[in-house]
């Protein structure tokens, strides 16, 4: 019907935005806005939107200067910029609304996920765990782009909005200030945990769905404990942006199994019963189906070649870790399936409910891992891995 090139050679991970005859584009940086009339042969260009951002956010993206798209909500369009930007603009004339500055690139913080706009509320998070940035997910007023709640990733619970409402299923995830105590000493501020992926809204509970990144540094000799709140998944209150649940995919993460991924909401007959359910394909390389409104862990199965783990034990939720495939400093270990980008990536999987089936674009790659020391430097690598990938 017709081609459009955004003018920008790098990685486009934005899906496009249809809204009645308009077609809305976010390129990668610099993070151009287009609005394409579809009511019009070869769909020409109705306006287009340059923000100009920071060019040394560029510098400190982690893995190529990526933007996965922009919401629409009532008559306006809502994005996020590379150099930590969220900005509104009028749907009909791409006139900006509002701008707000929430990311710091100077820490290496940036911005690359879609936004999500949930009853009057943009929710964004950050990117940038392979710099040793502390993650968060921020609620902003759709109006005019004040920060309405902050929930960090790791730290104190009073960071992550964690109160008495907070009940998640397993013993492993209960207890106080598991983002501080589950940490060596001041590690938690330096430990990862963004939220650079998907949010799920459901509006029947009124709960939003959000993974969080893997931690910092990848090597884990250099981060002994479970180092809550990362590679896992909370459930929060739309309103409030208070914990509900939450579950860990991979406690103390060995691989870089960010636990970002897309949840799929479900209604479902499990065993008899009908259940609201999530269903994630996850990094770690385990198809789980979840209890939404608890975080029980009802079903998980590999869904692919894995053996960095051998399976999800479901009383207590805890992934069963293969001791030949630990990774540590100076240790080489080879063949580990899946590699650090998962089984499965950020690219989203669909569900038919014609033909019952879950779609799922995977990986097929193994990795070679040896963990190295690396020291905090903000605004810089803090990685301490050597990877190599190879087929499967």
């Amino acid at each position: 019907a017709f081609t459009f090139s955004t003018g920008v050679n790098k990685g486009q991970e934005a899906a496009p935005l249809v809204v009645g005859n308009n077609m809305y584009i976010v390129t990668p940086f610099p993070n151009i806005v287009y609005a394409l009339d579809l009511s019009r042969p070869g769909a020409p260009m109705k306006w287009k939107y340059e923000p100009n951002p920071e060019p040394a956010a560029q510098g400190v993206a982690c893995c190529d200067v990526v933007n996965r798209g922009a919401a629409f909500a009532n008559g306006r369009i809502f994005f996020n910029t590379l150099d930590g930007h969220t900005i509104a603009l009028d749907a009909n004339t791409g006139k900006p609304i509002w701008n707000t500055h929430i990311g710091n690139i100077n820490i290496g913080e940036t911005i690359t996920m879609a936004p999500l706009v949930v009853k009057g509320k943009v929710l964004v998070g950050n990117s940038g765990g392979e710099m040793g940035v502390r993650g968060w997910v921020k609620a902003l007023d759709a109006g005019d782009g004040h920060v309405v709640w902050t929930a960090y990733g790791t730290g104190p619970d009073k960071d992550v909005l964690i109160g008495p409402d907070f009940k998640p299923h397993y013993d492993m995830d209960r207890g106080t200030d598991l983002g501080v105590t589950t940490w060596p000493p001041e590690a938690w501020k330096i430990g990862g945990g963004n939220m650079w992926g998907w949010i799920s809204y459901d509006p029947e509970l009124n709960l939003i769905f959000h993974g969080t990144g893997n931690p910092g540094p990848w090597n884990p000799d250099l981060r002994p404990g479970d180092n809550k709140w990362t590679s896992g998944i909370f459930a929060r209150d739309a309103d409030t942006g208070a914990a509900k649940w939450f579950y860990q995919w991979s406690p103390h993460d060995l691989h870089d199994y960010d636990g970002i991924n897309e949840q799929i909401l479900l209604d479902m007959t499990w065993q008899g019963k009908p259940r609201k359910v999530l269903v994630r394909p996850e990094r770690n390389g385990y198809l789980y189906i979840l209890d939404r409104t608890t975080g029980e862990v009802l079903s998980a199965t590999a869904y692919g070649p894995v053996n960095s783990s051998k399976g999800v034990d479901l009383k207590t939720g805890r992934l069963i870790a293969n001791p030949d495939k630990r990774t540590g400093t100076g240790k080489v270990v080879r063949d580990i399936c899946p590699t650090a980008s998962g089984l499965k990536d950020w690219q989203p999987s669909a569900f038919s409910p014609r033909t019952g089936l879950l779609y799922i674009p995977h990986n097929n790659l193994c990795m070679d891992e040896e963990g190295v020391e690396v020291n905090y430097i903000a605004g810089t690598p803090y990685v301490g891995m050597n990877v190599r990938m190879i087929p499967g």
